[in-house]
């Protein structure tokens, strides 16, 4: 599997991510959570694409997480996988989306996995971080999640904020926040030509 040659997996965790690909398959079959075309690609281009958030920082134990548009369950379930002694929300106005995360989650028994059906705006707890993969505009997250980061406590190696996987021209939904944004191109971690055009934005709020 391809996340070996990125990670290293325990027993445990290599069985998880093994058993994504039939899960994800099956789900797919029902309800269309990744393309069509594009769920052979499933490690790549969705599993180790999440996990480029796990190679920017390393969240330690006791870290809080709410992954806004979560769609299927990315980058929310693959992290879970990574970090069990994180807590992940995944949160997606769409219900048969939730549908098939909180079953994913399910059935690889990931307890530290909460799936909520929701708009972003009614969420009202607080997190450490704020991930997100392709969902919106930088200005637009910023203004929906501001509310959702702590400022009481700090678990980690960087301050809390949001991290978002994006994709393409960034420099003008990012001019409001060169400042004190970090955006790092995700073949820094991934060298598959896939990634090229892909980052990991990092803002501290």
């Amino acid at each position: 599997m391809i996340l070996n040659e990125y990670f290293n997996l325990s027993e445990r965790q290599a069985e998880q991510f093994a058993r994504l690909d039939a899960l994800y398959r099956d789900w797919n079959a029902k309800i269309n959570v990744i393309s069509r075309k594009d769920i052979d690609n499933l490690y790549e281009h969705h599993v180790l694409h999440s996990l480029a958030i796990a190679k920017f920082v390393r969240f330690d134990a006791g870290t809080t997480v709410m992954d806004i548009g979560t769609g299927g369950g990315f980058p929310g379930i693959p992290l879970a996988i990574l970090y069990p002694d994180c807590r992940f929300v995944l949160v997606d106005s769409i219900g048969k989306k939730v549908k098939v995360a909180s079953a994913v989650a399910e059935a690889l028994g990931l307890t530290n996995v909460e799936c909520i059906q929701e708009r972003a705006e009614d969420e009202k707890r607080q997190f450490d971080f704020v991930v997100s993969r392709a969902v919106m505009p930088m200005p637009d997250l910023v203004k929906l999640v501001r509310k959702n980061i702590r400022h009481d406590k700090q678990h980690n190696a960087i301050p809390n904020g949001i991290i978002a996987l994006k994709g393409g021209g960034l420099d003008g939904e990012m001019a409001p926040f060169k400042r004190n944004a970090e955006v790092i191109s995700v073949t820094e971690y991934f060298p598959q030509e896939w990634f090229k055009g892909k980052f990991v934005v990092y803002l501290p709020v």
